[in-house]
């Protein structure tokens, strides 16, 4: 079949977060099954030179979006089997941020309007179309009515996959017809409308064929008012098209053995190789460089519902565990501050890194023995597979893709692949900390056992891949 799939970042192009990695991953496996996959995306002003250089200048046009007329250029890119679209418009993309302006509706509604545009101009037809957060979100509602326009969308589908509904595109009712351009109606009967406001994922929701999430306990999840951000009436109105399909990774991407980012390669059959990636991991954040003293890690944005306040609450009895830590990322003030601070009050034992860094992130995955990630809540989460595939053993809170991808370890069989908390509570998490902890100092072959059984596991996209397939059949009837 084929497909469109449109987002608003995709990696290695352009990427902020998990969905870059999803969309830069998943074409790349439904390729592999046979399918003709194109990816859309806008031509951001952070997008390379490396990867301008390889692209094809196809055409412009105009897009109608409300009164405007606004200029689209396209630009084509082919990259291992999947064909990438580029949308041009310097007014709304050529921008230092990604998101974050007072325009991102309407630079989003354009770059919807450009994405059902482009196949008329380039005379291919989609069967689906596969819409990725808010940013696409308006892509299902046009489409309702110009596949009767344009003979192109005529046999096209929308499936829409949520990766975060904490952000859903929520803006005031005078977005409606002056920057987005649909009429009243569209907000009168419902369909838009959220408490007064236009919301464009509820739009999403209840316009597309068929609705995912990036993990089957996050979709079970999503039925509940505490995850769903006020759209849990939604998601059980539209339940008998609504489903969670794992995430992936790309398994040769985030590869011991072959990481160009490693001091020393190593795999599950021979681990050697990791005690020099802790070695020089202690070495560059300024650790005291000790092979025994079991080193936790942190990669994440540094925010509410990643868990941090469980953290900052707790860094007192962490670090009386007799531990090191390593915390890198960016995020709220308060929590940069309190790292900042526990940096001064353990010297040699806590460091913290308060940037976006990719090499060194793959470093800290390789170096640490624990990895710690105590989500408030986690649509999927792509660090824990990426620090199991490292053989750093995973302390998650059950809730999301965590509780989906980390069986507890159980002491009695030798099962698990991590551990795991319940309830959003600091001392629950230290709890589990202090047994990780334990198990890594007194005994060796059961720490061995954890990290293999993570190393080992098949977080490819290929199953994935096989289960959207199905969806996509679903939605084309």
């Amino acid at each position: 079949m084929n497909i469109l799939f449109a987002s608003s970042e995709v990696a290695p192009f352009i990427k902020t977060g998990g969905l870059a990695d999803v969309a830069g991953s998943l074409p790349q496996a439904l390729v592999k099954e046979g399918h003709q996959v194109t990816v859309i995306l806008p031509l951001y002003q952070g997008i390379s030179q490396f990867w301008r250089d390889q692209m094809t200048f196809l055409k412009h046009f105009n897009v109608s979006l409300s009164w405007r007329q606004a200029y689209c250029g396209l630009f084509q890119l082919v990259r291992e089997g999947v064909t990438y679209w580029f949308v041009d418009n310097e007014y709304y993309f050529k921008r230092a941020q990604v998101y974050g302006h007072f325009d991102d509706c309407e630079r989003f509604a354009f770059f919807s309007r450009a994405v059902l545009a482009a196949p008329a101009q380039m005379d291919w037809a989609p069967d689906i179309i596969h819409c990725n957060d808010w940013q696409t979100a308006l892509i299902p509602v046009y489409l309702l009515e110009e596949r009767y326009r344009v003979p192109q969308l005529a046999g096209a589908h929308a499936v829409f996959t949520i990766h975060n509904i904490e952000y859903q595109g929520r803006y005031g009712e005078q977005v409606l017809q002056d920057v987005i351009g649909l009429d009243s109606s569209y907000f009168n009967e419902g369909m838009l409308a959220y408490f007064g406001d236009v919301n464009l994922m509820k739009g999403a929701i209840l316009a597309s064929s068929q609705v995912t999430t990036v993990s089957p306990t996050y979709a079970q999840e999503l039925h509940t008012p505490f995850y769903a951000h006020g759209m849990d009436g939604v998601i059980c109105q539209q339940d008998g098209k609504f489903c969670g399909i794992l995430n992936g990774i790309d398994m040769d991407l985030y590869d011991p053995a072959a990481c160009a980012d490693l001091p020393e390669h190593y795999s599950a059959k021979d681990l050697t190789g990791k005690a020099a990636c802790k070695a020089a991991l202690q070495r560059s954040m300024g650790l005291q460089e000790d092979p025994y003293v079991p080193l936790i890690g942190c990669v994440s944005r540094l925010v509410g519902h990643k868990g941090f306040s469980l953290v900052t609450d707790a860094l007192h009895d962490i670090m009386g565990l007799d531990v090191q830590m390593v915390v890198l990322g960016t995020g709220e003030w308060q929590y940069e501050e309190a790292f900042r601070s526990a940096q001064g009050q353990y010297p040699g034992r806590f460091a913290a890194h308060l940037a976006y860094s990719p090499a060194l992130s793959n470093l800290v995955y390789a170096g640490s023995d624990l990895f710690l990630m105590p989500s408030v809540s986690e649509p999927c989460g792509l660090s824990q597979l990426i620090a199991m595939r490292f053989g750093s053993v995973p302390v998650v809170r059950e809730t999301g893709g965590l509780k989906d991808t980390v069986p507890p370890y159980n002491k009695y069989t030798g099962e698990g692949r991590g551990f795991t908390f319940t309830n959003i509570n600091a001392g629950d998490m230290v709890w589990v900390l202090r047994e990780a902890a334990a198990l890594y100092r007194s005994n060796k072959p059961a720490w061995r056992s954890l990290q293999k059984a993570g190393m080992t596991a098949d977080f490819s996209w290929g199953p994935s891949a096989k289960q959207y397939l199905e969806v996509y059949q679903k939605a084309m009837g």
